[in-house]
C-alpha cells in the first residue's frame, strides 16, 4: 500500500451510496484507493454518471447493485455480487436510511416497518453476510475487515417526533456493539459513526414536516430545532465524517472496536 493510496487494493460496500452522506463516503473511500461497490436509489443515468467519474477519477474499480434494502435476499445477493466481482470484501458501510416525522399517535405503521426494515434490519442482513467472508480473510492472516454501521446522535439521544428513527438507531447501536464482541478475535472491528446534523437531502426534507408538527415557521425549524442541540450552531460537514470513516478503516483504526463515536458539535456531551 502507498502513503498515497492507504486502502489501494481493498474493497468497499456502501449502502445509500448514491446521493448524500454514501456517495461522499465512497469518494473518500475510491480516493484513498478502495474499490468500490455502490448501492442506493435514483435515476439510473445519474447513478451510472457518478459510478463512472469515481472509477474514472481515482483509477479504481466500481460497481452498483441496486438491492432494495427493505429485501433481505436482495441484501444477500448484494454481498454476494460484490464478493464475486472483486473477490472479497474489506469494508462495509450500512449506511442506507429513510425518515418520517409525526407524533406517534398518528405516525403511520408502514412507515414506522420501512424506517426499522431500512435503518436496521438491513445492517443486520449485510453484516450477517459479510461476517463470513471477513472471517475467512482474518484466517488467511490478512485485515479480516471493518464495519462501520452509519447510525446517528439519535442512537445515543432522542427527539420528539421521530419515534421509529431514534428506535432503529439505538438498535444499531445495540447490534454495533454486539458483533464487535462476536468477532473481536477474527479481525473485525464493528463500530458505529454518530452524526449530527448534516445538511443533507434526507435533512431537509424534515424540514417541511417538522414545521408543521411543532406549528412554528422552516426558519425556526433551522435555529431552534435542528441546529438547537448542536453547540456549535453549524452543521457537520460530508468530509468530517469522512476523515472518521477513513480512520476507522484504517491499519491506525485497529483498537477501536464496538465504539459510538459522535460527531455532532458537541450534542450529545451535553
Amino acid at each position: 500500500m502507498s502513503q498515497q493510496k492507504p486502502l489501494a487494493g481493498r474493497v468497499a460496500l456502501i449502502t445509500g451510496s448514491t446521493s448524500g452522506i454514501g456517495l461522499a463516503l465512497a469518494e473518500a473511500l475510491a480516493g484513498a484507493g478502495a474499490h468500490l461497490m455502490l448501492n442506493g436509489l435514483g435515476d439510473a443515468d445519474q447513478i451510472e454518471a457518478a459510478r463512472a467519474r469515481l472509477q474514472n477519477e481515482y483509477g479504481v474499480q466500481v460497481r452498483f447493485h441496486g438491492a432494495n434494502m427493505m429485501q433481505p435476499a436482495e441484501i444477500a445477493d448484494l454481498v454476494a455480487q460484490t464478493h464475486k466481482a472483486f473477490g472479497r470484501l474489506d469494508i462495509l458501510v450500512p449506511n442506507a436510511g429513510i425518515q418520517h416525522v409525526s407524533p406517534i399517535e398518528d405516525f403511520a405503521p408502514e412507515k414506522w416497518d420501512a424506517i426499522l426494515a431500512i435503518n436496521l434490519s438491513s445492517a443486520f442482513h449485510l453484516i450477517r453476510a459479510a461476517i463470513p467472508l471477513m472471517k475467512t480473510q482474518g484466517m488467511e492472516g490478512q485485515i479480516g475487515g471493518r464495519i462501520v454501521n452509519m447510525a446517528s446522535a439519535h442512537a445515543l439521544v432522542a427527539s420528539p417526533f421521530k419515534s421509529a428513527y431514534v428506535a432503529a438507531k439505538h438498535g444499531l447501536a445495540g447490534l454495533t456493539k454486539t458483533v464487535a464482541l462476536e468477532v473481536a478475535q477474527d479481525g473485525i472491528t464493528c463500530n458505529a459513526i454518530c452524526p449530527g446534523y448534516v445538511k443533507t437531502p434526507l435533512v431537509e426534507a424534515q424540514i417541511g414536516p417538522t414545521a408543521k408538527a411543532r406549528g412554528i415557521s422552516e426558519e425556526a425549524v433551522v435555529r431552534d430545532v435542528l441546529l438547537a442541540a448542536q453547540p456549535t450552531k453549524a452543521f457537520v460537514h460530508y468530509e468530517h465524517l469522512a476523515g472518521l470513516l477513513l480512520y476507522l478503516v484504517s491499519d491506525a483504526g485497529e483498537s477501536v472496536n464496538g465504539a459510538m463515536l459522535p460527531i455532532d458539535g458537541g450534542w450529545t456531551a451535553q
